[in-house]
Order: C-alpha cells, then structure tokens, then sequence
C-alpha cells in the first residue's frame, strides 16, 4: 500500500517543472547579483534563486500543506506529516552567473528524516536525474536511460572532481584532498551537483566535497545510490545532512580514497 511517496514522486516532476520555467528566464542573462556571503567569502545568490524556492514552496503549501519544506533561501517550514521537502532552488549559482550550464535545481523527499526520492534538473540541458525506490534514471528528449556507474576499483584509474580546491576548503581539508587527488589519473574542477550526475553517469569516479549542507545532499544521495554508487562522510558515515562528503562509483574506490583521507 502507497503512504504517499508515489503522488509526491508525480508531483517531484511537476516541482521540477516549475522551477525551470522560473529559473530558464534568467540563465545567460545579465541579471542582479547579490552576495549574502560572511567573512569576505563570496556566496551569490539571484532571483532565479529566490524565484524558484518560492514557486516550489507555494505549490507545496498548496498540494500537500502537511509537509515540512528546508530550503536554502528561505529556511525552515515545519509540518505535521513524516515528509519533509529539501530544496537547493539553484545549487552551483556561481556557475549559473558564469554562464555555465553545471547548475541545477534539487529536490528531495525525505519520510521520517531518510531520504526517499531524489531529483537533480538542469532546465537548461532538459535533463532530469532521479533516485527514487533504490534506483536512478535519466530523463531527457530522447526518453528513460537507466543510470549506472561504473567499475573503478583503483585511484590510478579514476577521475576526480570537486567544486573549487580553494574557495571550498579549509587548509588542512584541501590537503587532505589533494593527498587524494594525486594518485587520481585525471581530475577536474567546477562540476557542483552536476559533478554527481556525472558520477550515476559513470563519466566521473570520485567526488570530494567539505562544507556541503543539507539542501546540498538530499537529493543527492538517493540518485547516487541508486546509481550502485556509495555517499558517505570522510570517515564512512552517513552525510544526510552534509557536512564533509564523498561519493564514488564503486565500493573499492570510496575505501581507498577514505584510507588517504584518513591519513
């Protein structure tokens, strides 16, 4: 018997929808920026931002007004029902206002604070990613495709990526991600959440991420692992909430990344 999960699945895509046609508008624009960072580091935020939270918030309040919303712009709405719904209405804002289409827009259900459905759209690319019953797809023009990561047992095979090496870890963090990074056959930088679908793609074998809040990882997670794919802390645990995270394609590459990280 359904609790409710499958109708807020349908109603996942019709958010989605709507935080597109907020969002399209503005992408490769010239557009207000504003900067709500603290202690002189740059966090930019736009209406694209804040428009799309809020179209996501009012169709929520209005299908299923007993669900809890966590958004990044605009907090904590607390419901009556086990769902909670956690919104990063543009997560990678510094690649939106570049003019770089690795944004996108998450959302995720969790019931009882686990997650059980993730949704990563990219407007722009009309490309939709999503974990849901411990499985992940990709939905674009040309349909379904079934998302899979692939073998990578060893760091000299990998490819490894994180947002930015500078502005998104502290010293001692960066060296530890660096201490990793060097025994990776290529890495890149810039991917923010579209680093992740990369990885369900099997493009990408390793991300490492500090920093991360909840609004970061819950939509997250569900498409990774439903991917094959393992998210966890830089010491194994569960990320649910953020904090310090890794994800990889396979279990022996997130063990040997870990063992270094650890050092």
């Amino acid at each position: 018997m359904d609790d409710g999960t499958e109708q807020r699945f349908a109603f996942a895509q019709q958010l989605a929808d709507i935080a597109g046609d907020s969002i399209r508008p503005y992408f490769r624009r010239r557009i207000d920026i504003s900067d709500k960072g603290v202690a002189g580091i740059y966090d930019p935020v736009t209406e694209a931002d804040r428009g799309a939270e809020e179209a996501m918030r009012v169709a929520i309040s209005r299908e299923y007004p007993q669900d809890g919303i966590i958004g990044e712009e605009y907090g904590e709405t607390t419901g009556t029902s086990d769902f909670v719904w956690v919104l990063d209405p543009v997560d990678g804002t510094r690649a939106f206002i570049a003019g770089q289409p690795l944004w996108g827009t998450l959302i995720g259900l969790e019931a009882s604070g686990l997650p059980v459905l993730g949704l990563l759209d990219q407007p722009f690319l009309r490309e939709r990613f999503i974990g849901h019953r411990g499985i992940a797809e990709l939905r674009n023009s040309s349909g379904r495709m079934p998302l899979k990561t692939r073998a990578c047992p060893t760091l000299s095979d990998a490819v490894i990526t994180t947002t930015h090496p500078f502005t998104h870890f502290r010293d001692e963090e960066r060296s530890r991600f660096f201490r990793v990074e060097r025994e990776c056959r290529l890495s890149r930088y810039g991917g923010d959440c579209y680093a992740y679908a990369l990885l369900a793609m099997g493009f990408i074998d390793l991300v490492i991420e500090a920093g991360l809040k909840h609004w970061d990882v819950a939509a997250i997670l569900p498409i990774v692992e439903g991917a094959g794919g393992i998210l966890t802390d830089w010491h194994g645990n569960a990320a649910l909430k953020g904090g310090t995270v890794i994800a990889a394609g396979d279990a022996r590459l997130h063990a040997a990344a870990l063992a270094l990280l650890a050092r």
